[in-house]
């Protein structure tokens, strides 16, 4: 079994890793608040104290950060003392451009796969996340199976662009559903009215989405995708929804919560004109 050092324990993190221990992978942790290792270390994971440590004597490296720069943060530490042979896995959403900066940081012989997943909390902890790999993921197929259903998607980085755009649109849904209860509001309908007649348009999915309740997708984490959405390309709706949701997020309620804790935010009557 792969020796497998997984870096970056958050609310998606800590199940996939949990995953991987079930199934009998030797596993090494680190996370930058140490203290969220200490779960897996009591079911047998080895934690370490940084992320070159963790990766020392690793087959395979698994990252799934928050963002481009705490990647970067981390590839500074691990970059340099990765051996030729070993995998790195990145699973984040950070676009691209970041997975092809990481890439030219990489010696020779290290291979990289851009792996980024589709699912919340939930799928992590059943293993049936939708996983976008972009690379040579060939070798390290067997252990994304561990975590769901793989996709090959082309070449070293097209995983991690696929993925933005999944985010992008399912947030625009999440958002446009908000200002169409906003606009309901406005008009005087029946909040629940409109609502059931929303989800029985070609908008239900977004409708779920936007009032799921067991799932996890900080409002902060939608901003800081929106935000590499519209550095990529001309996006004139969704720019103007990330202010939308930047405002959300810094209302300290809501910044961690759930984007569906947002729509309310999002839908209040008194944005109406």
């Amino acid at each position: 079994m792969e020796k497998i050092a997984f870096l970056g324990l958050g609310r998606m993190g800590e199940p996939m890793a949990r995953r991987l221990l079930a199934a009998g992978h030797p596993l090494t942790v680190w996370n930058r608040t140490a203290a969220r290792a200490e779960p897996l270390a009591a079911e047998g994971a080895v934690p370490a104290a940084s992320p070159e440590r963790a990766v020392r004597d690793a087959d395979v490296v698994i990252t799934m950060l928050a963002g481009p720069r705490a990647l970067a943060a981390v590839a500074d530490a691990v970059a340099p003392r990765l051996r030729p042979g070993v995998t790195w896995v990145e699973m984040s959403t950070v676009g691209p451009d970041a997975v092809r900066e990481l890439a030219d940081r990489l010696t020779q012989g290290v291979t990289l796969v851009d792996a980024p997943v589709m699912g919340s909390t939930d799928r992590a902890a059943e293993g049936t996340l939708g996983i976008l790999a972009g690379g040579d993921a060939a070798a390290v197929e067997p252990v994304l199976a561990r975590l769901g259903g793989v996709t090959r998607t082309g070449p070293l980085g097209s995983g991690a662009a696929l993925k933005l755009v999944v985010n992008t649109a399912v947030i625009g849904g999440v958002g446009i559903v908000a200002e169409a209860l906003r606009l309901a509001g406005a008009l005087g309908l029946d909040p629940a009215t409109a609502r059931d007649a929303l989800a029985g348009s070609p908008l239900a999915g977004a409708v779920a989405r936007a009032f799921a309740e067991g799932v996890h997708f900080g409002t902060d984490l939608a901003v800081k995708d929106l935000g590499i959405a519209t550095q990529a390309a001309e996006l004139p709706a969704i720019r103007a929804l990330l202010e939308q949701f930047r405002r959300a997020a810094a209302d300290p309620a809501l910044a961690g919560a759930d984007i569906a804790r947002a729509v309310t935010r999002l839908s209040a009557a008194e944005g109406a004109r």
